[in-house]
């Protein structure tokens, strides 16, 4: 398959473009488009086989449910069979923007797109291009990230043309997004809502506008056998580079005392050595390959460059990564989540 290749201007929207992608989605085959969060690789989400194709591309696991798209909250109404009071507070607060929510989902909703589940997982972006696409094709869209399952996800449209080219029909290129990793998910169909999935609407978020929030325990920290996680895809592998990557915590000169040893001696023995900093600490690293991910002072950069970064030491052929712990009250715990299941929960306390 020659995947067509697209670029757009989010600020000036070449309807042709949208045309085109349209007619692809109604014929059942994917496009990949930019979201806020990350790349998006959709496909009908009311059409069955559409779905498989998602995960047969990507070689996702067929039980991990797809997130179902939307322009307008009226086209909420078509997949859920009703919308709690939370939701609607939820729905008015963050929507459109990078909240992901649960509902009791509507018989016109397939199980593949739900993974076998009786709920679905419904969002609205807020990226122009995302939007439009919805809006003018009126096809609901199935996108989970439009990467090779495992891999990390693809904030540029080259992410998605390294992994996917040649498996699907078409990419739209809108440029880099502008968050960098996937949408909070929280599931409302019990009487305490739950995040299923850190992301940068945050909990005090969250708080402010439904009360009290919980957290799932299975996405806390390393994975708990005895817990199974009411999302089914937060148990699998995530967001991984192709070295063997360590986290590093604790106070700041000591962890870049023990990435120097370390790095240093992984390089004497012949090994190459990518090395996770940020623009505070960049200077304190003498070895290897030393990349800052972003300013601790903001850390929309850090979300943004995350994926970025760990792609940069793919292309680097780097065989061991070493990273500084990014931990704050507020979008510090999504960038750990996403860091932590990168590292396969591979972390060093100094």
């Amino acid at each position: 398959m020659e995947t067509i290749y697209r670029k757009i201007n989010p600020q000036e929207i070449d309807m042709s473009v949208i045309e085109e992608a349209s007619k692809i989605l109604k014929r059942g085959d994917m496009v990949a488009f930019p979201t806020e969060t990350v790349y998006g690789l959709g496909a009908d989400a009311l059409n069955e086989d559409a779905s498989r194709k998602i995960y047969a591309a990507k070689g996702r696991p067929s039980d991990n449910p797809l997130i179902v798209h939307v322009s307008n909250t009226e086209q909420v109404k078509r997949v859920v069979k009703e919308i709690p009071e939370a939701a609607k507070k939820l729905m008015d607060a963050f929507w459109p923007g990078p909240l992901t929510i649960i509902f009791n989902k509507a018989d016109v909703v397939p199980n593949g797109t739900t993974g076998g589940l009786n709920t679905v997982a419904v969002r609205m972006p807020s990226h122009e291009v995302a939007r439009t696409l919805i809006e003018y094709s009126d096809v609901l869209i199935a996108a989970p990230s439009a990467n090779t399952s495992g891999r990390p996800s693809p904030t540029t449209a080259k992410h998605v043309m390294d992994d996917l080219n040649g498996k699907i029909s078409m990419v739209i290129d809108g440029g880099e997004v502008g968050i960098g990793i996937e949408s909070t998910i929280v599931d409302v169909t019990s009487d305490i809502p739950t995040i299923l999935r850190p992301g940068f609407i945050n909990k005090r978020m969250l708080e402010e506008v439904i009360g009290h929030v919980e957290v799932d325990k299975a996405i806390i920290g390393r994975p708990d056998p005895a817990l199974k996680p009411k999302a089914p895809g937060m148990k699998y592998k995530h967001y991984a580079p192709k070295a063997d990557f360590t986290i590093y915590e604790g106070d700041k000169d000591s962890v870049a005392e023990k990435i120097n040893e370390i790095a240093r001696e992984y390089i004497n023995k012949g090994y190459k050595v990518g090395i996770i900093a940020s623009d505070e600490s960049v200077d304190k690293y003498h070895y290897g390959e030393v990349v800052s991910i972003g300013s601790r002072a903001d850390e929309l950069s850090i979300s943004k460059s995350l994926y970025k970064v760990l792609r940069s030491f793919d292309d680097m052929k780097v065989d061991y990564i070493l990273g500084e712990s990014f931990e704050s009250d507020e979008l510090g715990p999504a960038i750990m989540n996403r860091m932590l299941k990168a590292a396969g929960y591979q972390v060093i306390h100094t």
